[in-house]
């Protein structure tokens, strides 16, 4: 992927990603969410780059948790909704990236009711309580 002591070939890298990625390495699918979402090496797929990124997210993984935030957002390869969006946002700012999770967070705050921030908060307790599983 990034040409360390080889030729950047980011269809190898897809390869290796996926290797790792289908046998639950978080880092891998993280990796792998982010060549659909950029596609390189592989063709575009928002859909598939969600995929990806919540198998991560799952596991804890706080750059996942704040990409997947970004696509709810925005609406790329799922339906917009800001209330998963403010979620996942939410998870990322508590477990690191503070600054543009919590910036992103507090945007999309403005955008919504109280009711839907409530919403919102409550999940991501939850989906902290369960370990990131089923969020």
């Amino acid at each position: 992927d990034n040409g360390q002591g080889v030729p950047q070939d980011f269809k190898e890298a897809v390869k290796w990603y996926r290797l790792a990625a289908e046998q639950g390495h978080a880092l891998a699918q993280f990796n792998l969410g982010g060549v659909y979402d950029k596609g390189r090496g592989v063709a575009k797929d928002y859909k598939e780059a969600v995929r990806w990124y919540k198998l991560a997210a799952e596991q804890g993984d706080v750059d996942a948790q704040y990409n997947l935030g970004y696509m709810y957002a925005k609406g790329q390869g799922v339906l917009q909704d800001y209330i998963y969006a403010h979620m996942w946002f939410n998870l990322a700012s508590m477990r690191g990236d503070t600054v543009f999770a919590t910036k992103n967070r507090d945007f999309l705050a403005k955008l919504m009711t109280p009711q839907q921030i409530e919403k919102a908060q409550e999940m991501a307790k939850s989906c902290q309580a369960r370990n990131f599983k089923g969020c």
